[in-house]
């Protein structure tokens, strides 16, 4: 090496430097005559090779470098603000690295060996200097503007207040699912509010032992939202244990362990969950006197009970006091969920949700692993005498009209569409209400019959007594994109200008929420169908039109420009992705060719569904948005793929003309490859239908390879809740905080720091001194790959000084 060589010590950087742009300038180059032959932008191309020539001038010391290098720069400015305009996040992949190259540019280590004029001098220098000027004052103004998709509104004061149709509880009670049988999962309790919640502290921890084991599967989740009513909390962990607690200091009061007959290495291979959502309470003495004892009836009358689904296939009634099973009911406290169902494979078959409870009733769907096959049992939704386990009645939507129970030895329709969410009742009017799933295999219908077209992917009501169809309200024709109504219908009274109205509010996957009168199903808030894209796979269909809600969520069409990475390299390989798919628009059919599927598989909402507050008529809920990609494989090309996941590897669907590859469109670091934000926090305007504000939620702490507390907006999997206080929260998001939040402009008021994801919602409940408590349980998600743990953890205000 001599004096004057590329490796000289002062030409040791800029030759360093120019190497790297040059490798730099390679890849882009390749990327972007890829992404040319695909019709997508020519900037790549044009941008691989003036970085290239940078390096290559940079490296031969040519001061020409400047001159090219600052022109490049100044394009890359005009391209991304012609794209993006000032959107922080956006302009961050396009110019930031640039930006950065400029500055070492300007140093003089780098530009005096190049024999650039003096400081300040030269056109090159100026040009660089330029565009580094540029793009900083964009940077600096896009951190002012507003977020991409948020709506900045405010609650009006001067509400309409309606008196809360939902049934009797004891104000600090959570005796329910969503707190009542109607879902609304709004408590009457007002201690805490939007003044003083920031001082919600740490009350009690308690740990359940319940943790994911070596055997279990991938998908092992602590969604569970206890119960608090009869003076007792009711967890239950996702291996079916519940635990009773007390509310004030959380505590153990008793336990029980349906030792599961599955927990072998053996049983758990190909389980898709292992989750308990809830548990369900009756009490005899909320319908009337408490009947009177007999000499025939055992001293564990069970009055209040437990009802408990299993992962085994079981539906155990416990005494709500001890925790012993009840021995009426059923065989020794328990009946066979697997009698009827036919053939399935471990885990195949059983409900991850709570049943709902009626007077006499008590009634349960089931889960049903997707895309294996198209022989899976059945989804029949059964109902059972609350005090014998006597099958009263069964309604099976592929044979929807024979509800008597069926005659020992025969099956439910194999395959028919399933309920594996939370139900809602209505007793007054005598019905329930069924949030549908559909017929699997998700991506493929040509095989389904009339029933299962008619009942898939919908709300079913159902008359509570005999099990018969009461009204149907499809919210996906021939759904081919999984997209189950997931969350559990809210019933309130919505004010009309025909005066209040019964209503069924149902959030789904693609974003639109329906508000339907629950007496008919008829919309309330208007329904449109729309034409979408066309074009099914061989052998199947595709829906003209699909229905869509005035009150919507769902994104926005997405281009090439929202296409999104940490570099220009792998918002690059994402754009090269994404113009390698099919895409016409949401509802774009699954294809060999790969379709993009925007809102995808996890929903816009999902099964933490949404909260209402009956009294100031909103919706208070946490949509998100992660797209997915679809693609069929052909039966001959299947063979042994591996099934990892529900979205890992080659879901096998045996018996169809295709398999399916599901996954998220992910760039190659593992981050989503649309823009964000992912996540969101809003409410809308049940008299109008008008969303009222929309703000991004939660950082990327525990999701970036560094933990920095960056507020991106996050998915969540989990719901909302709301109070009377005028606060919201939600614990769900992929960093793990439960927060609470100012109902009226749903800005962030406080966040506690979880020791594992809280992918739940949480309740809100009043001790025995009265004061008010918020509780989650933080247990993480499996497949999310959320911490994993086994806490149950309790807030509260710090006692005031008398």
């Amino acid at each position: 090496m001599t004096a004057h060589g590329p490796f000289s010590r002062a030409r040791l950087l800029p030759s360093l430097l120019g190497l790297l742009l040059l490798l730099a300038g390679l890849a882009m180059l390749i990327g972007g005559i890829r992404l040319v032959m695909l019709d997508g932008s020519p900037y790549y191309l044009i941008g691989g090779l003036a970085v290239a020539a940078t390096g290559v001038l940079l490296f031969v010391a040519s001061r020409t470098a400047l001159l090219v290098y600052g022109l490049f720069l100044l394009g890359s400015c005009v391209w991304a603000l012609w794209e993006v305009w000032l959107d922080w996040w956006q302009l961050v992949p396009r110019l930031a690295l640039w930006f950065a190259v400029g500055i070492l540019l300007l140093l003089p280590w780098f530009r005096r060996p190049l024999g650039a004029p003096g400081q300040g001098g030269g056109v090159g220098t100026k040009l660089v200097g330029a565009g580094v000027v540029v793009a900083g004052i964009a940077a600096l103004v896009s951190l002012f503007m507003p977020d991409r998709g948020e709506i900045d509104g405010e609650l009006s004061h001067e509400r309409v207040r309606l008196e809360n149709p939902a049934p009797d509880a004891a104000p600090g009670d959570w005796p329910s699912y969503g707190r009542t049988a109607f879902g609304q999962r709004y408590s009457p309790l007002n201690e805490i509010t939007p003044e003083n919640v920031d001082q919600l502290e740490l009350a009690w921890t308690f740990r359940t032992g319940d943790i994911p084991g070596p055997n279990d599967p991938q998908e092992t989740t602590a969604e569970n939202t206890p119960l608090k009513v009869n003076g007792m909390l009711y967890v239950c962990t996702p291996h079916s244990q519940v635990i009773a607690l007390n509310p004030d200091t959380g505590e153990e009061i008793w336990r029980f362990d349906p030792k599961l007959s599955t927990q072998d290495a053996e049983s758990f291979k190909g389980w898709a969950h292992m989750t308990c959502r809830g548990v369900a309470y009756h009490d005899e003495a909320s319908y009337g006197a408490v009947p009177p004892a007999s000499p025939d009836m055992p001293a564990d009358r069970c009055t209040k009970r437990i009802f408990l689904p299993t992962a085994d296939t079981r539906l155990i009634a416990l005494n709500a006091d001890t925790g012993k099973p009840c021995p009426r009911f059923g065989d020794g406290g328990s009946v066979n969920l697997a009698t009827g169902i036919g053939d399935f494979n471990p885990g195949g078959y059983y409900s991850t949700s709570p049943p709902s409870v009626t007077r006499d009733l008590v009634i349960i769907g089931g889960h049903v692993t997707d895309n294996v096959s198209l022989d899976e049992p059945s989804g029949v939704i059964r109902a059972y005498d609350v005090r014998t386990g006597e099958l009263v009645w069964n309604w099976d939507s592929g044979n929807p009209e024979e509800t008597e129970p069926l005659p020992p030895g025969e099956i439910y329709t194999r395959n028919s569409p399933n309920m594996w969410s939370i139900m809602s009742v209505d007793e007054d009017l005598g019905l329930i209400y069924l949030p549908m799933g559909n017929a699997t295999p998700d991506q493929w219908g040509g095989h389904r019959t009339p029933p299962m077209e008619r009942f898939s992917a919908g709300i079913t009501a159902l008359d509570i007594a005999t099990g018969q169809v009461r009204w149907v309200f499809q919210t996906t024709h021939h759904d081919l994109w999984d997209m189950d109504v997931g969350g559990q219908p809210s019933l309130t009274n919505v004010e009309t200008a025909q005066g209040p109205r019964p209503a069924l509010i149902a959030s789904t996957k693609q974003g639109s929420i329906y508000v339907l009168d629950r007496r008919t199903g008829e919309p309330i808030i208007p329904v449109e169908e729309r034409p979408v894209p066309q074009g099914a796979a061989e052998g199947d269909w595709t829906a003209p039109t699909q229905p869509f809600s005035k009150l919507d969520l769902q994104p926005p069409l997405m281009t090439e420009q929202d296409m999104w990475g940490v570099t220009p390299f792998d918002q690059m390989l994402c754009r090269i992705e994404f113009k390698g798919l099919r895409y016409d628009g949401i509802y774009t059919p699954p294809s060999v060719q790969g379709s993009l599927v925007n809102p995808g598989n996890f929903g816009v909402f999902d099964w933490g569904g949404v909260s209402i507050d009956p009294q100031r008529q909103i919706i208070f809920m946490n949509p998100s948005y992660m797209a997915f990609t679809s693609q069929l494989v052909p039966r001959e090309h299947v063979g042994n793929a591996q099934r990892i996941s529900e979205i890992e590897g080659v879901q096998p669907n045996k018996g169809a003309p295709f398999g399916v590859i599901l996954q998220p469109l992910l760039s190659p670091l593992g981050l989503p490859c649309q823009a964000p934000a992912w996540g969101y926090i809003a409410a809308a305007d049940l008299t109008t239908g008008e969303v009222i504000y929309k703000r991004k939620n939660g950082t990327i702490r525990d999701s970036a390879p560094i933990p920095l507390p960056i507020e991106m907006g996050v998915p969540s999997l989990g719901g909302t809740i709301l109070t009377a206080g005028g606060v919201g929260f939600l614990s769900g998001t992929l960093d793990q905080y439960l927060r609470a939040y100012d109902v009226a402009t749903g800005e962030e008021l406080w966040k506690g720091r979880l020791p594992a994801g809280g992918q739940t919602t949480p309740m809100t409940y009043a001790g025995a001194d009265g004061r008010q408590y918020v509780l989650v349980m933080a247990g993480g998600h499996g497949s999310l790959g959320t911490e994993q743990g086994d806490y149950v953890l309790a807030y509260r205000l710090p006692e005031q000084p008398q």
